[in-house]
C-alpha cells in the first residue's frame, strides 16, 4: 500500500466524520449519552461511596449498545435507499478504502462522545483517591467494544435499505454478542460450550480490560472481532446487492 491509498482513506474518512456534525442528529445523540451516563453513574456514586468509576464503565456497553447502532444505520442503509452508493462505488476507490473511512469515521465520533466524560473522572479525583489505571484501561477497553459494536453494525447497514432494521438488528448482534460471555448465561450453559461461549463474549474481554488488565488475548480478540465484520462487509459490497 502507498501512501495514495492512504490519502484517500483519510480523504473519505473526514468527509465520513464531518457528516456526523453537519447533521444536528449527532448533537442530540451526544447530548443523550451524556446525560443518561452521568445521570445514571452519580445516582448511584454516592450510595456506593466509594472514589472509583467501575460503575460508569459497568453502564459504558449497555449505552453503546444504542448509541453505536444508531450512529451505523444510516452508513449503508441511506446510501443505498438514496442511490448515491453507486455514485460513490464510481469512484477510482476501493471497497476496503471506503469500508475504512466510513468506520474509522463512526469510531472517531464515538471518541468525541468518550471524550467529554473525561469530565467525569477530573471530577471524581477531587473527591478523593482515584486510581487512574482502571479509568484508563476503561476508556482503553471502551474504544475497544465501540470499535467492535460499529463493525457488526456497518456490515448489518449494508445488507439493507432501511435504517430501522438496520438499527434493530445491529442492536440485537450486539446484544447477543455481548452477553454470551455473561456468568448468567455461562451458568446455565453446558460446561464443554462455556469456555467457548466466554471466549466469544464482548462483555468478558471487555470487562478485563476495564479492570486495567492488558492482556493481549483481549486485544488480538477485538482486532480480528473488528476485522471479520469489516472483510464481510467488503464481500457485500463487492456483490453489489443493491441492484
Amino acid at each position: 500500500m502507498d501512501k495514495k491509498y492512504f490519502k484517500i482513506v483519510y480523504a473519505l474518512f473526514k468527509k465520513e466524520f464531518q457528516n456526523y456534525y453537519n447533521s444536528p442528529i449527532a448533537y442530540i445523540f451526544i447530548g443523550i449519552f451524556l446525560i443518561v451516563g452521568n445521570w445514571l453513574f452519580f445516582n448511584t456514586f454516592f450510595m456506593v461511596n466509594q472514589v472509583s468509576l467501575r460503575n460508569y464503565f459497568d453502564l459504558l456497553p449497555w449505552l453503546f449498545l444504542f448509541l453505536t447502532p444508531a450512529i451505523t444505520m444510516r452508513l449503508w442503509a441511506e446510501e443505498k435507499k438514496s442511490g448515491t452508493i453507486e455514485l460513490l462505488l464510481t469512484l477510482p476507490v476501493t471497497d476496503w478504502q471506503v469500508v475504512l473511512a466510513k468506520f474509522f469515521g463512526a469510531l472517531l465520533f464515538v471518541a468525541s462522545a468518550l471524550l467529554l466524560t473525561l469530565s467525569l473522572p477530573i471530577t471524581v479525583s477531587y473527591l478523593g483517591n482515584l486510581d487512574w489505571g482502571p479509568v484508563i484501561g476503561g476508556y482503553l477497553g471502551a474504544m475497544f467494544m465501540a470499535g467492535a459494536y460499529i463493525s457488526l453494525g456497518l456490515f448489518i447497514s449494508s445488507l439493507t435499505k432501511n435504517q430501522i432494521i438496520a438499527f434493530i438488528l445491529a442492536l440485537t448482534g450486539s446484544f447477543i454478542f455481548f452477553i454470551i460471555g455473561a456468568d448468567f448465561v455461562l451458568n446455565s450453559a453446558p460446561q464443554f460450550v462455556a469456555p467457548i461461549m466466554k471466549f466469544l463474549g464482548l462483555g468478558s474481554h471487555f470487562f478485563n480490560i476495564a479492570k486495567g488488565i492488558i492482556d493481549t488475548k483481549d486485544i488480538v480478540y477485538y482486532l480480528s472481532f473488528i476485522f471479520i465484520f469489516l472483510w464481510l462487509n467488503t464481500k457485500v459490497i463487492e456483490t453489489r446487492s443493491w441492484k
